[in-house]
């Protein structure tokens, strides 16, 4: 299955939220979910006046959330709940912690690019070092100690500047550290649960792979 190219605003409106897909733009632009609080397609305002979803549909619903939010497909999603299952402590919330360790949302988290998609092709485009190698793994796990930095030739590239600009609307997370102004980052520790700002109830993605 290729990934989706569409129209982000049409994921944001099938799970009934802002996911933020856009990045920054999200907090500028005026978004179709505030306009159209229905799914899209010809069905949608039908789906919206139905007052109750089955268990089912609410734990698909949630899973389907947190991979349209980090950009994975469903075997590579389902590869890192069962890594989850089997390390010890909550097995949903292992699941977001990991998630939150992939090199990708790490760069975006803090903001050399706009977007998780946008960060994880400048890794694919070999633009990310890690403890001063490349790497263009966007799946690659990032350990606590390790400092993630934009390539040296490429700190003044405009897609990272524009972007760190626009981080002021959101601040890095208390887990990483920031040297703006050589581009490079540090992981202090590993996240926890309550660091992960998602409105997400991941019991529920436990529960559907549980079954």
């Amino acid at each position: 299955m290729s990934r989706y190219n569409g129209p982000v605003c049409k994921l944001c409106r099938r799970e009934g939220q802002k996911l933020f897909l856009k990045g920054a733009k999200c907090y500028t632009e005026k978004c179709p979910v505030d306009r159209r609080t229905y799914p899209p397609g010809q069905h949608g305002p039908a789906q919206a006046r139905r007052r109750k979803q089955s268990e089912y549909a609410l734990q698909l619903r949630e899973k389907q959330k947190v991979k349209r939010i980090y950009g994975l497909h469903e075997q590579q999603f389902r590869n890192l709940f069962e890594r989850a299952a089997t390390q010890p402590g909550v097995t949903g919330a292992n699941l977001l912690l990991n998630l939150e360790v992939r090199l990708d949302n790490i760069a975006f988290r803090l903001g050399f690019a706009a977007s998780r998609a946008q960060a994880r092709q400048l890794v694919r485009h070999r633009h990310v070092e890690v403890n001063g190698r490349i790497v263009d793994v966007p799946s690659f796990r990032v350990r606590v100690g390790d400092e993630v930095a934009v390539r040296s030739r490429d700190r003044d590239m405009a897609t990272v500047q524009q972007s760190l600009e626009a981080r002021t609307r959101v601040s890095v997370p208390e887990w990483l550290a920031l040297d703006e102004k050589n581009r490079v980052g540090r992981v202090v520790r590993m996240p926890e649960r309550q660091d992960i700002a998602l409105a997400v109830q991941e019991q529920l993605i436990v529960e559907l792979y549980s079954k």
